[in-house]
């Protein structure tokens, strides 16, 4: 019988959600860092399929340490968490019987990983600042309100501000569960009318290093 550990940390009560950000480790942690025994086998197979070292330390440091933070709540081993996926387009990643509830999610871009951990469904989005050519690539797959808002601005704070933007409606797809299978420009999530965004859901951008943008959204218990 596989032994399990006691956990080692209270879950988190309704409303709140526990939040990590950091970035991986710098040496090559596919042969030389323990965070590998946290995995398991399809895990390790797919980091082994990663052509860059700095593509293999992100996808192993992400996994890795998701694993290791809810092994603190549900007393499994880290490898052997019991994860698996929703239904649905999306198949968002959950825990399997989880013996309190539960949610997570996780989100990596450009050395930098977000993980976070509430009772109730959770999104957490991070993206580097694009370049003002990406920006104008994608603005018309945004919201006309979000369109109208980021035109307005001068064209020097447009990258960063579409970076908040666009963390937050991903946290926000992502928690609800169908990622960018839903269009990007069906919900608000603006900076000038926090009142018109989507209904039920708490959606805020987090401080993180420069030249990134970080957010994450947690959706409310039913009253």
């Amino acid at each position: 019988m596989n032994a399990t550990v006691t956990p080692l940390k209270a879950p988190p009560e309704a409303g709140q959600l526990h939040l990590t950000v950091f970035r991986p480790p710098a040496e090559d942690v596919a042969t030389v860092c323990p965070l590998m025994q946290a995995l398991d086998e399809l895990e390790a197979a797919r980091a082994a399929t990663f052509v860059h070292d700095r593509d293999r330390r992100q996808y192993v440091a992400a996994h890795a340490t998701l694993r290791r933070v809810l092994a603190e709540y549900t007393g499994h081993e880290p490898n052997r968490v019991p994860l698996g996926r929703a239904e649905g387009p999306y198949g968002k990643p959950q825990l399997i019987d989880p013996p309190v509830p539960l949610h997570f999610n996780l989100s990596h871009s450009h050395g930098l990983i977000a993980i976070g951990v509430a009772a109730d469904p959770v999104g957490v989005d991070v993206q580097r600042v694009p370049t003002p050519e990406a920006v104008e690539v994608v603005l018309p797959r945004l919201h006309p309100r979000e369109r109208e808002e980021l035109r307005a601005l001068p064209a020097s704070e447009r990258p960063e501000a579409f970076a908040r933007l666009w963390t937050r409606k991903e946290a926000y797809l992502k928690g609800l569960g169908t990622g960018l299978t839903r269009s990007p420009a069906a919900d608000y999530l603006g900076d000038l009318e926090a009142a018109a965004r989507p209904a039920g859901w708490t959606v805020r951008n987090v401080s993180v290093q420069p030249g990134y943008a970080a957010a994450a959204a947690l959706r409310h218990q039913p009253t």
